[in-house]
């Protein structure tokens, strides 16, 4: 069977759907991300605490991701994907009537759990129905709405908190899931190229420890590790600091800063467009200097330029992440979703030991102290990504050291 082709119908609704997917996933994910102040003052608990209110999800939505892999390999794509998004919604809404925030947490790990169908399988789900030459593209654009959706969802949640409560926001955003769930089962075309295998225990870990193998893989997970902690502790540390004097902004103000995720969207689907006829590397750089250089402004203590800092990590973030998934998803071979299930894996690991960290720095060192953690993982993002080409070289080398037909010596 063909490739779907850029500039068909199906083409367009296969973007149509990921993008809509993407807004429903990451609204639902990091709702609650700007509301860790109003929890801080609510629940009378630190900002590292209030903080779990995102790592947990993130933490359990990494841990259920190979699972969903596992799951969509002997179910089929969709059909886990659309689960995933209408189970995310009915979470979403039961958060709403959390009684306090020991329930909250509950409700918030259950919301990672069943999320882990989407991003998990997505990124598979391209692989194998989009033509390679347009694989950047696509994922750029579903890469987009995954930054459309933390801000959409961010957005309406400050500013509804600010005119009703954050149970009436959280309550919004699940019954909008509900609607983009809707959509997206009757749109998404079925997969052509997917052939569904059984879950067997030990196949799935084999095929798991077949993709930890690959060091130019495993470079990859931890440039994506290193990107989304430097992208969520800024982000979940931003209200704080503009709660403060000298700026005092209100939870609506603080929320349409988020709107900033608009860079995000251009970025990923420009610098993922402009790596396909480029080149991967050399944007992958430029990207992660964006978020190194974009934390750095973010210390000049003038609003304006402050944004301008957050625009340009963002810019970088988004464009680094859709290149790095994208590199991940060709450099697979046959394990294309275990390759995913594991990108995402570290993704979010690094979200939820950023995000926690930062709330430690945050306690400690004010401002100052969350830009350090991000300067540090940045800087080793980038050291890793210099690394990348000399350890795909060897990898290649490898593959062609033995002749054809004959067993690799191994190394004693």
């Amino acid at each position: 069977m063909e490739y779907i082709e850029k500039g068909t119908s199906a083409f367009r609704r296969v973007n149509v759907c990921f993008f809509i997917g993407g807004l429903v996933t990451f609204a639902v994910l990091y709702c609650t991300q700007p509301l860790l102040p109003r929890y801080t003052q609510e629940f009378g608990i630190p900002p590292a605490t209030a903080s779990l209110a995102v790592s947990v999800t993130t933490a359990m939505l990494a841990i259920m991701l190979t699972f969903a892999a596992a799951f969509s390999n002997a179910l089929g794509r969709k059909r886990i994907m659309t689960i995933s998004l209408f189970a995310a919604a009915v979470v979403t809404i039961a958060c709403a009537f959390s009684p306090n925030f020991a329930y909250l947490l509950f409700f918030r790990a259950l919301a990672g759990i069943v999320l882990a169908g989407l991003p998990a399988i997505a990124m598979a789900y391209l692989g194998e129905e989009i033509h390679p030459r347009h694989l950047g593209s696509a994922m750029g654009i579903y890469i987009g709405g995954n930054a459309v959706g933390g801000m959409s969802g961010r957005i309406v949640v400050s500013l509804i908190t600010d005119v009703s409560s954050w149970r009436v926001a959280l309550f919004c955003v699940g019954v909008l899931g509900l609607l983009c769930a809707w959509w997206f089962v009757k749109q998404l075309p079925e997969s052509r190229h997917f052939v569904a295998r059984p879950f067997i225990v030990r196949e799935h870990f084999r095929g798991l420890a077949s993709q930890l193998r690959n060091p130019s893989v495993l470079c990859l997970y931890g440039i994506a590790f290193l990107l989304m902690g430097c992208f969520v502790t800024l982000y979940s540390y931003l209200g704080y600091q503009l709660e403060e004097a000298p700026y005092h902004l209100s939870q609506g103000a603080i929320g349409w800063l988020f709107s900033i995720y608009i860079v995000g969207s251009f970025g990923s689907s420009w610098l993922g467009s402009l790596a396909d006829r480029w080149s991967k590397l050399g944007v992958l750089v430029l990207s992660v200097a964006f978020v190194g250089i974009g934390a750095l402004i973010t210390l000049e203590m003038n609003l304006w330029l402050k944004l301008l800092g957050v625009a340009i990590l963002t810019f970088g973030f988004f464009g680094g992440h859709a290149i790095a998934s994208s590199w991940v998803s060709e450099r697979a071979g046959s394990g294309k979703a275990y390759a995913s299930a594991l990108y995402l894996f570290f993704y979010y690991v690094g979200s939820s030991v950023g995000n926690t960290g930062g709330g430690f720095f945050w306690s400690s060192f004010g401002w100052n102290g969350v830009i350090s953690e991000i300067g540090l993982f940045a800087l080793v993002c980038l050291i890793l990504t210099l690394v990348l080409p000399f350890v795909m070289s060897a990898r290649s080398l490898e593959r062609h050291a033995a002749p054809v037909g004959l067993p690799r010596p191994r190394n004693r």
